[in-house]
């Protein structure tokens, strides 16, 4: 998504009804994969999912007036939707069939981290500030802290190594598809751009699913209704709602008010988790998620000049 976009005046309430939704919708989307996984598919929900979603918010377009994108801006946001929807969300949605909702939000609140390194990489990109290379020693600390040692937060950590890897490579992978689509050419509408992100991440998801055999042993009576009514509220709440009111706010607020969703959305997981799911939250696990969003509040506070 092109966080570049020039923030326009909103009225106040209006700003505040949409942070509140991308704070609460977001920050519970990690309790509903932990839910819907437990008796779906992982792929094939996510894939489902995002096809779904996509495909809604795309006929919605054509039926307002907005233009079909071309050949490149479809290529464009094909690729943007395999790293940050198969990438990112994949991996999130596979690791949490082993590990926590409250540590899959804590490890993927390192987003920014990489956001900031990645922007460094990158051809021509800008070496981060003072305050950013602070954020991200903290941020590390915290990880650290929190993966380190038996049931570091909850959980015996070391049991489930694969899980914390992938969630790692789910924040670099979606960070990468958001730089990528922040710097190349894409639909003039960001809704429209949205709706193809998500229709090709979700049949991408859909063919990974395939190739791993997960429709071969699905079976619609083995779903639980608890996972059927979580995979819906990803559908209509995270993929809809949630992203609409994002998008939104690109165009409402400055990136730096916006990007607080980063360490607000892992705060609300941890709390859901822990009072809906019983996930333990013992005193590492609490210190940890404190150092690693004090790392990334210094990461995405406004810098002076």
């Amino acid at each position: 998504m092109n966080t570049s976009l020039k923030s326009v005046a909103a009225p106040r309430t209006a700003l505040i009804v949409a942070f509140a939704t991308v704070y609460l919708v977001w920050g519970s989307t990690y309790l509903a994969i932990r839910v819907a996984v437990e008796t779906l598919p992982p792929f094939l929900l996510a894939g489902a999912r995002f096809l779904v979603a996509g495909t809604l918010l795309f006929v919605w377009l054509r039926l307002k007036g907005v233009p079909l994108p071309d050949k490149k801006q479809w290529l464009h946001a094909a690729f943007v939707g395999v790293l940050m929807l198969l990438g990112g969300n994949g991996l999130v949605v596979w690791a949490e069939q082993a590990i926590t909702s409250s540590l899959a939000a804590l490890l993927v609140a390192l987003t920014p981290v990489w956001f900031a390194l990645l922007e460094w990489a990158r051809p021509s990109g800008q070496r981060p500030a003072a305050t950013t290379l602070i954020g991200i020693v903290i941020g590390f600390s915290g990880v650290a802290l929190l993966v380190s040692g038996h049931n570091a937060s909850g959980i015996a950590v070391s049991q489930n190594p694969w899980g914390v890897i992938a969630l790692v490579l789910a924040g670099i992978t979606w960070a990468s598809g958001s730089l990528w689509s922040r710097y190349h050419a894409k639909p003039e509408s960001p809704w429209m751009n949205a709706a193809l992100q998500m229709i090709s991440g979700g049949i991408a998801l859909l063919l990974l699913s395939l190739g791993h055999g997960e429709p071969a042993h699905f079976h619609f009576a083995q779903v639980s209704t608890a996972s059927w009514l979580a995979w819906w509220y990803l559908v209509g709440f995270g993929s809809l709602i949630g992203f609409s009111a994002y998008v939104w706010l690109l165009k409402a607020t400055t990136p730096a008010r916006l990007a607080t969703y980063a360490y607000v959305n892992p705060v609300i997981a941890v709390l859901l988790g822990h009072w809906l799911l019983h996930e333990p939250l013992g005193l590492r696990a609490f210190w940890a998620a404190a150092i690693i969003l004090v790392g990334v509040i210094v990461i995405t506070l406004p810098k002076r000049n």
